[in-house]
């Protein structure tokens, strides 16, 4: 059911914890299936994000993809960081079930909302970055996956 990428990042998920002072804080979250994930990030003035962290309250794909998000984006500049997507994460997590699809979509939102809140901190706007959602199942069956 799951690809050994995802166990793997399930039973040794990277960048778990807390960023203190953080740049961008970002929470989202799914009513429907209780999943919670927080990602921090910690930019640096060039923009480019020197360390990220993750604190996920949900299943082994949720941690998984919280995992697989913050590798992605770690070392990379915010505008790229906006570029990844829950198709992205979920290729490099070589794939996920279709009912899983959704801690993917909450591991794209957690980025953008980390970095909404390190624009509104800084007085910065992100070209292409639009106000996050904060429960993503309102408009799950809107994404295109």
């Amino acid at each position: 059911m799951y690809s050994e990428k995802v166990m793997d990042h399930f039973q040794n998920p990277r960048n778990v914890g807390e960023i203190e002072d953080a740049s961008g804080i970002g929470t989202v979250g799914n009513a429907k299936c209780g999943d919670i994930m927080r990602i921090y990030l910690d930019v640096d003035e060039n923009q480019v994000i020197q360390d990220v962290k993750f604190k996920t309250f949900g299943c082994g794909a949720a941690v998984a993809t919280s995992s697989m998000a913050t590798e992605m984006v770690k070392g990379k500049t915010v505008n790229e960081a906006l570029k990844v997507t829950n198709r992205a994460v979920m290729e490099a997590l070589d794939g996920l079930p279709p009912v899983k699809v959704h801690c993917s979509l909450l591991a794209e939102e957690a980025i953008h909302a980390a970095l909404w809140d390190y624009a509104e901190k800084n007085h910065i706007k992100i070209e292409g970055l639009s106000k996050p959602k904060s429960d993503i199942s309102e408009h799950e069956e809107e994404e295109d996956y």
